[in-house]
């Protein structure tokens, strides 16, 4: 269940600054949103290094959850996309942004 909160608060950190993209073009370029971005940033680089450090466990015969294993990399993997789709959102709004003309 920890996995499960984990990724909770990953998708509402992703919410949060996808809404702040959705403020507008001129939030986005702003930097409004930066440091939850930070935030969720430093989440999923703990989630895959937590995933890395698992998984060669398995690989060394020091753990046999190989089952915990999988879940932290596709948890990892999962937080991973959806950072990609908010960098591709915020980077959308940025590009309107630079649309507009003055």
């Amino acid at each position: 269940m920890a996995l499960g909160r984990e990724l909770l608060g990953v998708q509402q950190d992703a919410e949060h600054i996808a809404a702040a993209a959705d403020a507008g073009p001129a939030a986005a370029a702003a930097g409004a949103g930066a440091p939850g971005f930070e935030q969720m940033l430093r989440k999923v680089d703990a989630q895959d290094q937590d995933a890395q450090q698992r998984m060669q466990a398995v690989e060394s015969g020091d753990s046999d959850d190989l089952v915990g294993a999988m879940l932290s990399s596709q948890q990892a993997s999962m937080s991973f996309q959806m950072l990609l789709q908010v960098r591709n959102k915020v980077m959308g709004a940025v590009d309107d942004l630079m649309k507009l003309q003055f």
